[in-house]
């Protein structure tokens, strides 16, 4: 079993959602969550209330998963950044779970 993590600007959750569901994954759970980027902040707290500047309305989604669908994910996630503009691309994380309650 495999936890797959995605993490995308919210634009993209509808293309995340299809990528999950072309690779077989069927359940999944899905937050909306805000992403920042360092702006060379020397302490975070001098940026904190930064008038909105350099954070992004973003998704994360995840599914504990068979090797073969995640896999099969992280391919599809790989070609879709390839056909976009490269500037905010979908990151995705296969990690292995060691055990589980079911």
């Amino acid at each position: 079993m495999k936890l797959l993590m995605v993490t995308s600007l919210k634009e993209y959750q509808q293309n995340v959602a299809n990528i999950f569901r072309q690779s077989g994954i069927k359940v999944f759970s899905a937050t909306d969550t805000v992403g920042f980027k360092d702006n060379g902040f020397q302490n975070i707290m001098e940026g904190w209330y930064a008038g909105g500047i350099g954070h992004y309305d973003s998704i994360f989604l995840f599914s504990f998963t068979e090797n073969e669908k995640a896999s099969h994910a992280m391919s599809l996630v790989k070609e879709f950044n390839t056909s976009q503009d490269g500037s905010f691309p979908i990151r995705a994380f296969i990690i292995p779970v060691e055990s589980s309650s079911y």
